[in-house]
């Protein structure tokens, strides 16, 4: 009884904010803040080490996007506010990806000739701004499964959660996460070939 109490609070507080009620984000936040802090964990758990975004930050940052007072936008239910989630927090961490890539790349510093010196590498991982290009490749063939890919990855949900945000049976979403993955895998295998040559 208490769970469906606090989901169906969500939903009138999700309208609320839809409304542009300036309280109803602050009454939002302490019902949703822990699966949002597990589904942060959960990401933050399949990125490279040395990754120095907390949970905690990444759970606050998505927040703000998504109910910041000059963005907040209209939810149609519990699984959309999450689904959106899931999404601010995987532009939170392309961003961040992009970050580092461009002071890999030595954002402002200027280049200066480099002789005798060792070069040390890393194990390959997986390489984020790739995946999410194939996976936006992806979304223009399937967008359905591309969501599910989305919601599997970056916010770390089972093929049942999933499921039910896209309003399609566990076993669909099955075969679409199937699919996905062969498809992507043979994306990235491909971007990587070419990236190789």
């Amino acid at each position: 009884m208490a769970i469906f109490i606090a989901m169906s609070d969500v939903t009138r507080i999700l309208s609320q904010i839809g409304q542009s009620d300036p309280h109803a984000a602050k009454k939002l936040l302490p019902l949703v803040y822990q699966e949002l802090r597990k589904l942060a964990a959960a990401k933050l758990a399949q990125e490279k080490p040395g990754q120095t975004l907390q949970a905690t930050a990444l759970v606050h940052e998505a927040y703000v996007r998504l109910v910041g007072v000059d963005r907040a936008e209209k939810w149609d239910n519990r699984g959309h506010f999450f689904a959106a989630a899931a999404e601010a927090m995987r532009r939170i961490l392309l961003d961040q990806a992009r970050k580092k890539q461009s002071q890999r790349r030595g954002g402002s510093w200027k280049q200066q000739p480099l002789e005798d010196v060792e070069i040390q590498t890393s194990e390959p991982r997986l390489d984020l701004l790739a995946a999410d290009e194939a996976l936006e490749k992806f979304h223009r063939i399937d967008a359905v499964a591309a969501q599910l890919v989305k919601l599997r990855f970056y916010a770390g949900l089972t093929i049942p959660q999933a499921a039910a945000i896209l309003s399609i049976s566990p076993a669909t979403a099955d075969r679409y996460w199937a699919y996905a993955r062969v498809w992507l895998h043979a994306e990235l295998t491909k971007t990587e070939q070419s990236r190789a040559s």
